[in-house]
């Protein structure tokens, strides 16, 4: 079935487009590193007795697109709505939800792993997305204060599993694991298959909830200064809230921090805050720069920030592209470094064409960083400007 043409005065929000730009260049680097770093997925950036400072910040930095990403997508739906019915809207966010969950499942996980036999699934931020699609259409018609106060629950108390007796097993355990507290959980399906989630999805569904709430601030009525204030206020409560509930150890994060060999390590410490899942210290100390940042771009125009908005007007094309862009580089690099088919297949590596001995410096990987994004520009300007000539239905979908 078929939705109608989006109206030709579609509302786009320039600083929502910049930022999520942004985000979406950052994030490449945490994939660049996964393929093209030694060690790989297998390293870890936030172990404080091995990591370097530019090899946490590497990681860190990356931190900050996931929940932007959620917050954007839960503020965008609500700009979807300011064009439709309540009726409408719902279904809408219900079919591509449920079309993001196949693209994860199909499209993403392919582009990861480079199995056709799909051996495994990985869920990851789009799998977490879609579901929080599907639970958002289902409540569209409740009045959005209701879904500030579910979100608002869900953001800040999340965190009271941490200190709750959770089942070991059996049913209770996995539907937990899928919904609240999945950490690299690898589900099994059958004896050669398995399904490997990093998201929980009902965090994330707080975050979309509370950018849905947020999208109100865009409405006519409301003033570019008001909005502006309230983002500013909002943006620095959250880093506020972040430093005093991170100083004592306190209600927030299950990870503390602790004086480490030297100031600069126990600095990595204190900002070293769980993302799967996300914890309300996570969310505050990423949220937080996110709303100050729309806050200040929103006048902002530059040739800085139209390079920036190219990318941020198609994530979904541009994430899905960076995906296989990187992999096919991976495999080029694969045969380069003199390795045959015989080790296209790693026992230890969940992507082909990536054995665990195989990868290159952090200065090689953002070398290798910089050239997926400059060749990725092209056909994001290319399908942005499509985007914007032409109304078919499927278009809403991407």
């Amino acid at each position: 079935m078929k939705n109608p043409p989006e109206p030709s005065g579609k509302q786009r929000i320039q600083s929502i487009d910049i930022l999520r730009g942004v985000i979406m260049l950052i994030m490449a680097i945490d994939h660049c590193r996964d393929f093209f770093h030694t060690g790989g997925p297998n390293s870890d950036p936030t172990d404080m007795h091995t990591t370097t400072v530019f090899f946490f910040f590497t990681r860190w930095i990356t931190h900050f697109c996931a929940p932007t990403f959620v917050f954007l997508s839960g503020v965008s739906a609500y700009l979807a709505g300011t064009r439709r019915t309540s009726k409408e809207l719902s279904a809408f966010l219900i079919k591509r939800g449920l079309w993001l969950i196949v693209v994860e499942l199909v499209v993403i996980t392919l582009a990861f792993t480079f199995n056709p036999l799909y051996n495994g699934f990985i869920l990851q931020v789009i799998w977490a997305i879609g579901i929080s699609m599907v639970i958002l259409g289902l409540l569209v018609r409740v009045p959005l204060t209701v879904i500030g106060i579910i979100g608002g629950l869900i953001f800040i108390g999340r965190d009271i599993l941490d200190y709750m007796q959770l089942p070991k097993a059996g049913a209770g355990y996995v539907l937990l694991r899928i919904f609240f507290t999945a950490k690299g959980t690898i589900l099994p399906l059958g004896s050669s298959h398995f399904i490997f989630d990093l998201y929980a999805v009902i965090p994330w569904t707080g975050v979309m909830l509370i950018g849905y709430v947020f999208g109100s601030l865009y409405k006519s009525s409301v003033s570019a200064a008001q909005r502006k204030r309230i983002l500013l206020v909002a943006g620095f409560s959250f880093i506020g809230l972040f430093i005093l509930l991170r100083l004592p150890n306190g209600y927030g994060d299950p990870s503390p921090w602790s004086t480490q060999r030297n100031w600069a390590h126990t600095l990595l410490s204190f900002l070293n805050v769980s993302k799967y899942p996300p914890s309300l210290l996570y969310l505050f100390m990423t949220l937080g720069p996110a709303l100050i940042a729309l806050a200040l771009t929103e006048n902002l125009q530059n040739k800085l920030t139209k390079i920036f908005t190219v990318y941020g007007n198609v994530p979904f094309f541009y994430y899905v592209l960076h995906f296989y862009l990187i992999h096919i580089i991976t495999v080029i690099l694969f045969f380069a470094s003199g390795y045959t088919t015989s080790q296209i297949v790693d026992p230890n590596s969940p992507f082909l064409f990536r054995p665990t001995n195989f990868g290159f410096s952090l200065g090689i990987v953002y070398l290798l960083w910089m050239f997926v994004i400059v060749v990725l520009y092209f056909p994001c300007r290319w399908f942005s400007r499509y985007k914007q000539t032409h109304r078919q239905w499927w278009l809403s979908y991407l």
